[in-house]
């Protein structure tokens, strides 16, 4: 049997993908994820958030509060889904940080934002902000720490949802003949050190990278 690694522990319905694949799945965390005592302004009206963990440190400082004045702008549909599924507005949701770093510069260039962000995150949304002078106060309210675990089992595939998950791994681990199954170009671009045997996922979702892995390493059961 075909055997793939997950750098992410997967939830039972992502696993389900797997059920009637003909592929072993393994899993664990690459990334240990540590949330941080920092208040969060809740004064203001339009929040950034370019990742799950950013909303739920937002969900616990907003707890039985009216959440309805706060405009939320966020990367990734899971994101989006979280936040609309406990009462925020979304008012634009994009695949790529920089993406919506551009949205924000053409619709909304003379308004003030909170970017509720990790310790590790990266440049791009910032940058775009700070080039166009977009006022926005930027909270860093959780970290993620490499978390390295040796692996004694060669893997056809691997799962990465991160250029730090990349990293993580290699800590304890090499490649091998894997075929890297990475879900965006930021990932690629780190998994492309390393390696030439990479696949990107149709759309930068966990769902994505999963069908991808199965597509290409079921078993032919003809």
């Amino acid at each position: 049997m075909k055997t793939v690694l997950s750098t992410k522990i997967l939830t039972p319905s992502q696993k389900e993908l797997f059920l009637n694949s003909g592929l072993g799945l393994v899993e664990y965390d690459a990334l240990k994820i540590e949330f941080l005592d920092t208040k969060i302004p809740l004064d203001h009206q339009n929040y950034i958030f370019t990742s799950k963990n950013a909303v739920h440190a937002f969900l616990q400082q907003t707890k039985g509060l009216d959440r309805s004045p706060f405009r939320c702008f966020c990367v990734g549909e899971k994101t989006k889904s979280l936040l609309e599924s406990n009462g925020l507005q979304v008012v634009q949701m994009t695949e790529y940080a920089s993406d919506l770093g551009q949205f924000i510069v053409e619709n909304h260039p003379n308004e003030a934002f909170v970017f509720i962000c990790g310790q590790q995150r990266r440049d791009d949304l910032p940058q775009i902000l700070s080039k166009n002078n977009i006022w926005y106060k930027e909270v860093v309210v959780y970290r993620s720490s490499l978390n390295p675990r040796v692996f004694f089992t060669d893997f056809e595939g691997i799962l990465f949802f991160s250029p730090r998950g990349i990293q993580s791994f290699l800590l304890e681990n090499t490649l091998k003949n894997s075929t890297l199954f990475c879900i965006g170009e930021t990932t690629a671009m780190e998994a492309k050190k390393h390696s030439e045997n990479i696949k990107i996922a149709n759309k930068p979702t966990v769902e994505n990278v999963l069908v991808q892995a199965i597509k290409e390493l079921k078993y032919d059961q003809k």
